[in-house]
């Protein structure tokens, strides 16, 4: 006689499955793991504490810095590729915001992020013109002189 099913004999509980949040500026992007833990803030498996340059980690640390106690509550895991290294902090710090404004679900969090950095959670729009002909950039042209 074959078992259709199987049952779980230990009876252990399955491991719950980390929420992602995402966050993107100009060409980077970046995905947020949050889950229960010990406050651990790891940007593509290095710690934020020695993530290099220090204006990218300055301006990563933004979000960490304005939830206070609920850092220590939660391990952050960041994936952020593409972009430079300004554009990758961006990203990687609007999807720190969004997970620790959504694990709360209050609007004073939200309140006091968008008092921080207005783009902390809605996102930055811009992007770099494309370069047309006749010049060496988007808008600069080669000079005429009719004399």
């Amino acid at each position: 006689m074959e078992r259709v099913g199987t049952v779980n004999p230990q009876k252990t509980p399955a491991k719950k499955a980390p929420k992602l949040y995402s966050g993107a500026r100009k060409t980077a992007r970046a995905t947020a793991a949050i889950m229960p833990g010990a406050g651990r803030i790891r940007i593509n498996g290095t710690p934020v504490e020695i993530w290099e340059p220090e204006p990218a980690r300055l301006h990563l640390l933004g979000p960490v810095s304005i939830v206070g106690e609920l850092r220590d509550k939660y391990d952050v895991d960041v994936s952020v590729a593409g972009g430079g290294f300004m554009g990758q902090a961006d990203a990687a710090a609007m999807a720190i915001a969004r997970a620790y404004v959504d694990q709360v679900r209050g609007a004073e969090m939200r309140e006091r992020m968008n008092a921080f950095n207005k783009y902390l959670l809605s996102g930055d729009p811009r992007q770099t013109e494309p370069k047309k002909f006749g010049g060496p950039g988007a808008r600069r042209k080669r000079q005429k002189s009719y004399r």
